[in-house]
């Protein structure tokens, strides 16, 4: 029931959000078309266009954000620290592929005597 509920506020709210939004940007610009000069009618469309971003930004990322909340099966698992001291985070690193100075220290030479 809380799930549904959520559902049917979610749409109702982003249906409302994108409605609003959309008024907001008409009444912008019938403002910002009446107006008397260039100068102010150019300042008035990019301030429309910078307003009209963001708001269908801000609707399109609530929406979103709303969306994976209500439909993600379980949270994602925390991370535990505690783990990176048993992987040997502070352990030396094998030598490179390339040095072959020391790669089997402890192994003899197939070549020579071994005393």
């Amino acid at each position: 029931m809380k799930t549904i509920l959520a559902y049917i506020v979610t749409i109702v709210l982003i249906v409302a959000m994108t409605l609003a939004a959309m008024f907001l940007l008409v009444w912008a610009t019938e403002k910002v078309t009446s107006l008397p000069t260039p100068l102010h009618r150019a300042i008035g469309m990019g301030a429309e266009l910078v307003l009209g971003i963001v708001l269908l930004l801000g609707t399109t990322w609530l929406a979103t954000h709303l969306a994976v909340r209500i439909f993600s099966t379980k949270e994602p698992p925390s991370m535990d620290l505690s783990d990176l001291s048993k992987t040997g985070f502070d352990a030396p690193s094998p030598p490179p592929l390339g040095d072959r100075s020391n790669a089997r220290p402890n192994v003899p030479s197939s070549g020579g005597s071994v005393v």
